[in-house]
């Protein structure tokens, strides 16, 4: 079994790959540990096979970081769950609001139809960016949603706490959603690609390519790492962009990986990489070095 596995007080976040005939035995296992009895399996929607290549498992002081202080928040009082069925029939309702609680990179390649981003790049700053952008349509039905409805619980929850009363969150989120679309057969809101946190770096949910390349600005929607190791920024690059910079996100990065190998190394140590994904203040930085 290899993934990678969050543990907290406030619950467990497991995103873990095991072979297919072995994933009865798997289930059967987790389902006889009584608390951990009935919890629900995601199963990606489009797998390769090269998901994980190691299995980590890490101790946190929160599932997600959310940048929450205030003793009187209460995570039993979340916003109520909706199916892929109900998440359909009320967005068709113009009273409703849907709100991506995923990073921007994410909403990129692939999100809801009309779905409203919350521009920033950390998930403590969504929540009070959220209920401000949302202070004037309190009256109206809001959902969350986000990959597998881990952020979309605590964003309704939030919401909730500040004084919204209409809130929902989409249960499983987009990958449980999209995998009941399949099997009942009903009709798909989701456009594009879903990102995922794991070496697949995407889901292919329709052929819709919704976002472009970083660096020519063709229809491109393919997430990858710069391979200058001292770089390794997170961006979408396409095939002739990919065969032109080698893999690189700039020509400086591609001078970098044409250095000798101890140069490297020289130019490597001590960088601090932390979240280094493209952004529009990048997206300057790039231009000027191409």
């Amino acid at each position: 079994m290899l993934g990678r596995i969050y543990l907290a007080h406030e619950g467990i976040n497991a995103q873990v790959s095991v072979p297919t005939e072995n994933f009865d035995v798997f289930k059967s296992y987790l389902y006889s540990i009584e608390p951990l009895n009935g919890v629900r399996l995601n199963v990606a929607v489009d797998d390769d096979g090269k998901s994980f290549y190691a299995l980590d498992i890490k101790v946190r002081n929160k599932i997600v970081a959310d940048g929450i202080t205030d003793s009187t928040f209460n995570m039993e009082n979340k916003g109520r769950y909706v199916s892929a069925e109900e998440f359909n029939n009320l967005t068709n309702d113009p009273n409703t609001i849907v709100i991506d609680m995923r990073n921007h990179y994410e909403y990129e390649v692939g999100h809801f139809e009309n779905a409203i981003e919350i521009p920033s790049d950390t998930f403590r700053e969504q929540l009070p960016m959220a209920a401000e952008m949302m202070d004037d349509n309190r009256e109206k039905n809001i959902i969350m949603y986000c990959t597998g409805g881990i952020r979309c619980e605590k964003a309704s929850t939030y919401m909730l706490h500040k004084g919204f009363k209409n809130v929902f969150h989409l249960e499983g989120g987009i990958i449980n959603y999209v995998n009941t679309v399949k099997e009942k057969r009903i009709q798909n809101k989701f456009h594009g690609k879903n990102f995922v946190f794991d070496q697949r770096l995407g889901e292919r949910i329709t052929d819709e390519i919704i976002a472009k390349c970083h660096q020519c600005g063709k229809p491109a929607d393919t997430h990858v790492n710069c391979v200058n190791d001292a770089c390794h920024l997170l961006f979408i690059q396409c095939n002739e962009c990919r065969e032109k910079y080698e893999g690189c996100c700039s020509t400086a990065c591609q001078d970098v990986i044409h250095l000798p190998e101890e140069q490297q190394k020289k130019i490597r140590a001590g960088v601090d990489k932390g979240r280094n994904v493209f952004n529009k203040a990048k997206a300057r930085l790039l231009k000027i070095q191409r």
